[in-house]
C-alpha cells in the first residue's frame, strides 16, 4: 500500500487539530471555586470556602452567597476583613480571629 506526502501531512495536520480542540475544551471545562461570604453581626464580612454550620448561634454569623459579595463589596455598609488561608474560624467585634474548636462537619 502506498500513501502519499500529502495525505501523511493532512492526517498530521488533522490530528495536531484534533489535539488542540480537545485541550481547548477541557481547559474551558474547569470549573470555578465557589465561594462564599461570612458575616457577622457588626457588618464585618470575609470570604470562606465553604458553608460552615458550626459557628457560635450567639456570634449571628449569616452566610451569603458570592452572587451577594459581588452586589455589595463596595456598600459602605459592610468592612470587609482578611480572608484567612485557613477559614475554619471567625471575627469577633474587635477583628480577633476564633478558630473552630473542632474539625468543620462536612456541609
Amino acid at each position: 500500500m502506498r500513501i502519499s506526502k500529502s495525505a501523511l501531512i493532512t492526517g498530521a495536520a488533522i490530528a495536531l487539530l484534533a489535539t488542540g480542540t480537545i485541550m481547548t475544551s477541557s481547559a474551558g471545562a474547569q470549573t470555578t471555586t465557589k465561594t462564599y461570604v461570612a458575616c457577622n453581626r457588626y457588618d464585618e464580612c470575609w470570604k470562606v470556602r465553604e458553608q460552615y454550620k458550626n459557628y457560635p448561634t450567639d456570634e449571628r454569623i449569616v452566610i451569603h452567597d458570592d452572587t451577594w459579595y459581588e452586589s455589595h463589596q463596595h456598600d459602605s455598609q459592610w468592612h470587609w476583613l482578611s480572608d484567612r488561608a485557613d477559614d475554619h474560624g471567625w471575627y469577633d467585634k474587635d477583628g480577633a480571629w476564633h478558630a473552630f474548636s473542632e474539625a468543620p462537619p462536612n456541609h
